[in-house]
């Protein structure tokens, strides 16, 4: 994949950030000393919601985009950041002393593969009372089906010989009590929608050039037909997105959040 932007990312910051502030809301953790790692900290917006919730924890970001992590160094040069893989950090065992207290995900667990395996080992990670928080966007949603759609079509067969780019996933709710229940004391599972008033459609295709559409455009080598996969992708989300007529384009945006308890 080409380098992730934070510059682009960071165009909807607040939007981004508020399914942040919603999940630290719903931790039930009291004021710690102990240790947090926020997995897919991004540019650290998400890092630095949880050091206002926890200010005398031990915090550790983690992103594998060197660019991310730079501006999250650049933004709070004081907090430990780290380059790698969270999903090598997933499943790589932890030594007791070295369990964490608090397991932070924001919008960064759906580019993982195999939740089933994954989701059971972040809990063995934890600490006695110990915390796993994270939300995801859901899978489903229309502009994540327009991409696969074009994307299945012969001519962007030369990009996609499979007729797919290998894109994020995440599950219904039903999926991850299925895979955490047997090792979560509690559990605690929720969707939110977000309507956000965009622009035009424009800001739509903007919003998703950071996060789900970068699969599918990395994969295109051609400048002139990624503009012409995103004109496609932008064409196609018209009869989905009217302008109200109050002003904006209204988008429901879902949000699938975990969290559980040991």
């Amino acid at each position: 994949m080409a380098s992730w932007s934070p510059s682009q990312y960071g165009t909807f910051l607040d939007w981004r950030t508020r399914p942040a502030r919603d999940l630290a809301q719903r931790i039930n953790i009291a004021a710690t000393r102990g240790k947090i790692i926020d997995l897919g900290c991004g540019p650290g917006n998400s890092t630095a919601v949880c050091a206002e919730h926890w200010p005398a924890a031990s915090i550790v970001g983690l992103d594998s985009s060197p660019e991310m992590i730079a501006a999250a160094r650049a933004a709070q040069p004081d907090r430990c950041w780290i380059v790698g893989d969270i999903g090598e950090w997933a499943l790589q065992p932890l030594e007791p002393e070295n369990r964490v207290d608090l397991i932070f995900s924001s919008a960064a667990l759906q580019w993982i593969d195999d939740h089933a395996t994954v989701f059971p080992r972040l809990i063995e990670k934890l600490s006695p009372g110990g915390v796993l928080a994270a939300q995801m966007p859901a899978y489903d949603a229309i502009p994540n089906r327009t991409m696969r759609e074009i994307a299945s079509r012969p001519r962007w067969r030369r990009w996609f010989p499979d007729g797919r780019a290998a894109e994020w996933r995440s599950h219904s709710l039903e999926f991850y009590y299925a895979a955490i229940a047997g090792k979560a004391k509690w559990l605690d599972l929720w969707a939110t929608d977000y309507l956000q008033i965009m622009p035009d459609v424009d800001g739509i295709v903007e919003w998703y050039k950071s996060t789900g559409l970068r699969p599918y455009l990395d994969r295109i080598e051609d400048d002139r037909q990624r503009q012409e996969f995103l004109d496609d992708f932008r064409s196609r989300l018209d009869p989905f997105y009217p302008k109200s007529e109050v002003g904006g384009v209204p988008f429901l945006f879902r949000r699938l959040f975990i969290v559980a308890g040991v």
